[in-house]
């Protein structure tokens, strides 16, 4: 019989916001990690919210999670990474009426920069840091720039609750189960300029425009309902995308410890050492293939000109996004 496993120290920042709420559980329960690897909770949040966070951690305690070994509640920023083998950077202000999208990167970056130093202060030299609290790229950006310690393939940006609708809508479409649409990438930014790769995907193995035949509707319709899913989700349910985010963190982070299975991808935003010709530095949603160690940008496709375009225009709008922040970035 093999010794247990020491516990693995997971930071959730935001823990008692609506997607920490969903995401916790899931953790506690060994479905991220896996069924032997046991875990401390390490839960950030605001001073107002310490009593909700107070409220899930005895629900956590009331599941009886055998792999959970332990919770660290805490408004301290040093308390809340020490030791943390993944950070999980889920709290961040979201956007309010009249609030444009500068003023939302400036009041972030004031959050995201302090947890970049905090991370590189406080982490285990194996930390690997997962950012979700939106604009994540850029969060992940500003993150990253106050931590040059940790290295460059050890920040990602989440860009699977992309992928997953993409999936879903391409599913829908062919009239395939969702398993069997593979290969589907998310190029750039996750906001509404985002180009959920449809030239790539595979429905049973098969190109997906093949499969679908209307182009039409996958230039038009399912960019279009990809890139506005997020936003109608709001207007449906009068708060943001939470259970479904919960579950692209923990695929996310699934993607990243597992090897890819053959002919498939991760869909991940990293930071980019000019691959497919995109700008060094940036936060870029690529296609990323993992071995379970280490992972890399797969290289080798082919985009048409309108995709071209599209990620160019993703491009540029990440390019903005750097610049309007450029008094948040460290050294």
């Amino acid at each position: 019989m093999s010794a247990a496993k020491a516990p693995l120290q997971v930071t959730v920042t935001g823990a008692a916001g609506q997607i920490g709420y969903s995401l916790v559980f899931r953790i506690g329960s060994g479905e991220m990690f896996g069924p032997d690897q046991p875990v401390v909770l390490r839960l950030l949040e605001i001073e107002p919210a310490m009593p909700a966070l107070a409220g899930t951690a005895m629900e956590l305690d009331d599941c009886a999670f055998p792999l959970l070994a332990g919770i660290e509640m805490t408004t301290d920023l040093k308390v809340a990474f020490d030791g943390a083998s993944w950070a999980l950077l889920v709290g961040s202000v979201p956007r309010k009426a009249g609030m444009e999208r500068n003023d939302l990167l400036s009041v972030n970056g004031g959050i995201f920069g302090p947890q970049g130093e905090a991370i590189a202060a406080h982490a285990a030299s194996d930390v690997r840091v997962l950012v979700v609290g939106n604009p994540c790229n850029t969060n992940c950006l500003i993150a990253r720039s106050h931590a040059p310690e940790v290295p460059d393939e050890r920040w990602f940006a989440m860009t699977r609750l992309d992928r997953n609708r993409a999936a879903t809508a391409l599913a829908a479409k062919a009239g395939v189960p969702v398993g069997a649409v593979s290969h589907v990438a998310v190029w750039g930014n996750h906001s509404s300029t985002q180009f959920p790769d449809f030239e790539n995907a595979l429905v049973n193995g098969q190109p997906a425009p093949s499969v679908i035949g209307d182009d039409q509707w996958l230039k038009e319709t399912f960019l279009s309902e990809i890139q506005q899913r997020g936003a109608k989700i709001i207007q449906a349910r009068g708060a943001s995308s939470a259970a479904s985010a919960a579950n692209a963190v923990v695929g996310s982070v699934q993607s990243i410890l597992s090897p890819t299975p053959p002919g498939d991808c991760a869909s991940l935003a990293v930071v980019s050492h000019g691959e497919y010709g995109r700008p060094e530095g940036l936060v870029f949603g690529y296609p990323v293939i993992s071995d379970g160690k280490g992972w890399h940008v797969e290289e080798g496709l082919r985009h048409s000109a309108f995709a071209q375009q599209r990620i160019d225009a993703t491009t540029e709008e990440l390019l903005a996004e750097r610049a309007a922040v450029s008094d948040l970035l460290g050294a």
